[in-house]
């Protein structure tokens, strides 16, 4: 997704929404077991909601570049460390 220039060039908020997708599909696939999942999917749920944040702050980003006449292909995805620290 990310140039080597750290942009995401390439990338448009369609793919952006189907990877969002994709995520979230697996993330009620582990939930649906219940109880019943291992560390490795504790493990794998937590991964999940680390991508779909920095996903969703890519995409928020894009966005306000495109309204404020900017290219959104110039937006750099941030460190899940980073959007982990936002306030909800």
């Amino acid at each position: 997704m990310v140039d080597r220039n750290g942009y995401t060039s390439g990338v448009n908020d369609k793919d952006l929404h189907e990877h969002i997708e994709q995520l979230v599909a697996e993330e009620h696939s582990l939930f649906d077991k219940g109880g019943e999942i291992g560390p490795d999917e504790r493990r794998r749920l937590g991964d999940i909601n680390v991508q779909l944040d920095r996903l969703w702050d890519l995409l928020r980003q894009r966005r306000a570049r495109e309204e404020f006449g900017q290219n959104p292909d110039e937006t750099g995805e941030r460190s899940g460390e980073v959007v982990e620290k936002y306030l909800q």
